[in-house]
């Protein structure tokens, strides 16, 4: 595994390889984080931050296009999540820097997706939002690419961060699906009823 010395930028959320994500900078050490990275065609590494601290496992971002520069140095940026990475030494501040950092980790994913349970997912996921009224389509139905409109809370997605293959991770996100669509289900039917009540019913009379 490739072990190298990467700039962290620590947020509350988990980001995916091949996720975009859109991103205000503000604070100073992330103004000089990003400007280096811009100015170097450097990347850097977005670790979840959970119950207070760094958690070990985040994913690698390259910034793709800085979409305004404000006049006190806040910019707005879009970046692309490329790779697993797991955080071996995390330093509070990089020599000279204000921004953090860390000797990482990179994890390759050259797993194969299972064919039969990436089918169960889609049907289970399209049955979700059925359900929901929910009209929402997606490119694949890798992991990765569905994990974040699934109901997931964060701290499974930041478990999901870190299976390494595909299959163990669509094994995941099936065991979550069939738990909370059955549920899904039965909430929706509830509010269907508790709505009826209060109309007037015409009752077809019993035969006994």
């Amino acid at each position: 595994m490739e072990t190298k010395l990467l700039p962290l930028f620590p947020l509350n959320m988990v980001v995916y390889p091949g996720e975009k994500l859109n991103l205000h900078i503000f604070e100073p050490r992330y103004r000089q984080l990003i400007s280096e990275a811009i100015a170097r065609e450097t990347t850097f590494g977005i670790p979840a931050y959970i119950n207070n601290e760094v958690a070990s496992f985040g994913t690698e971002m390259r910034v793709t296009s800085v979409e305004r520069y404000y006049p006190e140095g806040e910019m707005d940026i879009t970046a692309f999540g490329m790779q697993v990475f797991e955080v071996k030494q995390f330093f509070n501040t990089m020599p000279n820097r204000l921004y953090a950092g860390g000797e990482v980790i990179m994890h390759e994913d050259n797993s194969q997706p299972d064919v039969v349970t990436e089918m169960n997912v889609k049907q289970l996921v399209e049955q979700l939002y059925e359900t929901l009224r929910i009209q929402k389509t997606f490119p694949d139905y890798h992991s990765f690419t569905i994990a974040h409109h699934i109901g997931f809370d964060l701290e499974q997605e930041y478990a999901l961060l870190q299976l390494p293959a595909e299959y163990e991770r669509q094994q995941f996100i099936l065991e979550h699906l069939r738990q909370i669509v059955p549920k899904v289900i039965e909430i929706e039917r509830l509010k269907l009823k508790v709505q009826m009540n209060g109309y007037f019913k015409n009752f077809k009379p019993l035969d006994f």
